[in-house]
């Protein structure tokens, strides 16, 4: 399995406190990562550097042999609306608009005809098991619909990567497990990377493989690589 993203040596502070420390770590085409570790480890800082959102003050990242500490705002913002997605705690998704239309906004921003964005919106809803939500609004659903139809908006424009910074925190058991399944089910079909920042080991258990954040430096792996490895039971069940 080849490399998709790799970070080495990261560091990056907010004033005097250090969030990393010389972290490194890579991210594997087509394979779910999760990044683990007790709150202010760090895990969160790590994805947003990897996705290019705040930049290390030391130390690379490179994605496709580019470096994206490199690169400019205009560079990396295209970057996030083509080959990376991003989904946060709560979705956050435009409460005015209704699930299809926050869905079909990535497509709209890229230039495509509407009718063309809603068709493709539709069928990811469909995916996610929400197209029944379409024409609701984010807070007429529960905090399940919501965060699939986040995922639906951060997949749309079929991205290499997602970065999931935990997405499923705010969610009960039932809706965390719905919402996993449906992310597991359609990675794998899409061979999509996913960087999953948690501090459940339930949530890891999704994962393919798991590195663990101390004080801004990764500590350990553990699991498998890719469908076939060594990952824990829920997503080699949703893998078949």
């Amino acid at each position: 399995m080849s490399t998709l993203l790799a970070a080495e040596g990261l560091t990056k502070s907010y004033g005097r406190t250090p969030a990393l420390r010389g972290a490194s770590v890579e991210v594997r085409t087509g394979e779910i990562l999760a990044v683990t570790g007790a709150s202010g480890s760090g895990k969160s800082t790590l994805l947003h550097c990897l996705a290019g959102i705040v930049r290390p003050e030391e130390g690379t990242v490179t994605y496709g042999g580019v470096r994206l500490d490199g690169l400019d705002e205009e560079r990396l913002s295209e970057l996030r609306r083509t080959d990376f997605g991003v989904v946060f705690q709560f979705g956050q998704l435009i409460p005015e608009l209704t699930a299809l239309d926050n869905v079909a906004l990535p497509l709209l921003l890229a230039g495509r005809p509407r009718a063309a964005a809603h068709q493709e919106a539709d069928a990811w809803l469909e995916r996610f098991g929400v197209r029944g939500r379409r024409e609701v609004r984010p807070g007429e659903m529960s905090g399940g619909q919501a965060q699939r139809v986040a995922l639906a908006r951060a997949l749309v424009t079929e991205p290499k990567a997602v970065f999931a910074d935990e997405p499923t925190g705010a969610l009960d058991s039932l809706a965390t497990e719905q919402v996993l399944t449906s992310l597991v089910h359609t990675v794998r079909e899409t061979h999509t990377a996913v960087v999953l920042v948690t501090h459940e080991a339930q949530v890891a258990a999704y994962a393919d493989r798991e590195v663990s954040l101390r004080d801004g430096v990764v500590q350990e792996t553990s699991g498998g690589f890719g469908p076939t490895g060594s990952a824990l039971a829920p997503s080699s069940e949703v893998a078949r």
